[in-house]
């Protein structure tokens, strides 16, 4: 490629959309033309990315005409009908949707654990893993490659912006409902007072913890657990890793917050944990609990890497680490890491 690459943004106006444009405009600028594309309803509407303000064309076949690579920041239907297009228009797609995650020929990446996976694209197309895998799966490569992991036992405490503007507009809506009340001392005082304006979550999310997020599976467990277990199998190329884990949505704007039991091959200790991680490309480490320290979402919020604290060696087990992550699930889970993933498909073209 002779000239610097033209990006397509699909989905522009989007939540993830509104923070991809602003972190193209902080990264270092190695694209020639974006453009910003979205829903026919969209069309016309102006944003700004790089300092300019950019006109939103409609999503059409012709939209990815000469454009080297797209990111894809829709809904999963419309990832897999609109992605095929851009990949046969001579695009390099790269989607968040969960669209293409389990495809074997898709690679699912995270750029500081798996890059190598992006040599193998026979679709024309890389996926970018969910928020709440992408959450973890920083620390945690990091310290698979040190001491080999063999069993993982998550709990998630997602924020409502992981389902959207609707799941923002739901949890902002209920607080100014409980606000100065005496709310949440009675059996069924909040949920009356919310009705039924729960939004996309199936209980009240203000004043509450809801132990559910996603649709329903077989036996009980949800798609959110099951992403979480699929993709950090196929991230680490463990196929058979035996993962278990359980999805709580909090009352939170944005940033996800998880519980983490890791198992490794052989005994571990805190302080080796703490200097890989410490280490590790993405990660900070925020660990001193005796001083109130430990990562939590009002502070990690807007930040790019993943923030870890909480580690501890298991009380009844050497070979297993606990710990506390948190990371904005808008950008390293979801804005930041196609972006990332972009970037790197650029450098093989240049």
């Amino acid at each position: 490629m002779t000239v610097r690459p033209t990006l397509a943004v699909v989905g522009a106006t989007g939540a993830v959309g509104t923070v991809l444009l602003r972190i193209l405009s902080q990264r270092a600028d190695i694209w020639g033309d974006i453009r910003l594309i979205a829903s026919p309803r969209s069309a016309g509407r102006k944003l700004a990315v790089r300092g300019e303000e950019v006109e939103v064309t409609a999503l059409a076949e012709d939209a990815f005409d000469g454009v080297d690579i797209a990111l894809f920041d829709v809904p999963e239907d419309i990832a897999a009908q609109w992605a095929p297009v851009a990949a046969a228009r001579g695009a390099a797609v790269v989607d968040n949707s969960a669209a293409f995650r389990r495809d074997p020929d898709v690679p699912l990446v995270v750029p500081e654990v798996n890059p190598a996976a992006l040599r193998r694209r026979p679709r024309g197309i890389v996926a970018s893993p969910d928020c709440t895998t992408l959450t973890m799966i920083v620390a945690l490569g990091a310290l698979h490659a040190e001491f080999g992991l063999r069993e993982l036992v998550v709990s998630s405490y997602q924020a409502v912006s992981g389902a959207g503007q609707a799941g923002i507009e739901t949890l902002r809506r209920q607080l100014s409902l409980v606000a100065g009340t005496q709310l949440g001392t009675n059996p069924g005082d909040v949920r009356r007072a919310v009705g039924d304006g729960t939004g996309p979550f199936p209980e009240p999310v203000a004043l509450n913890v809801v132990p559910w997020a996603g649709s329903l599976c077989d036996e009980g467990w949800s798609s959110q657990e099951m992403r979480v277990r699929d993709e950090s199998r196929k991230i680490l190329g463990m196929p058979q890793l035996p993962v278990a884990v359980t999805c709580v949505r909090v009352p939170v704007i944005t940033t996800h917050s998880l519980t983490v039991h890791a198992r490794f091959e052989g005994e571990v200790t805190v302080g080796k944990a703490r200097e890989i991680i410490a280490t590790a490309p993405g990660v900070v480490l925020c660990d001193d609990p005796a001083a109130g320290e430990f990562p939590t979402p009002a502070d990690v919020v807007g930040t790019d890497p993943t923030w870890v604290g909480r580690v501890r060696r298991a009380l009844d087990d050497p070979t297993a680490l606990e710990l506390f992550v948190c990371g904005d699930n808008l950008r390293k889970g979801a804005a930041l890491n196609t972006a990332q993933i972009a970037e790197l498909v650029a450098a093989e073209k240049a």
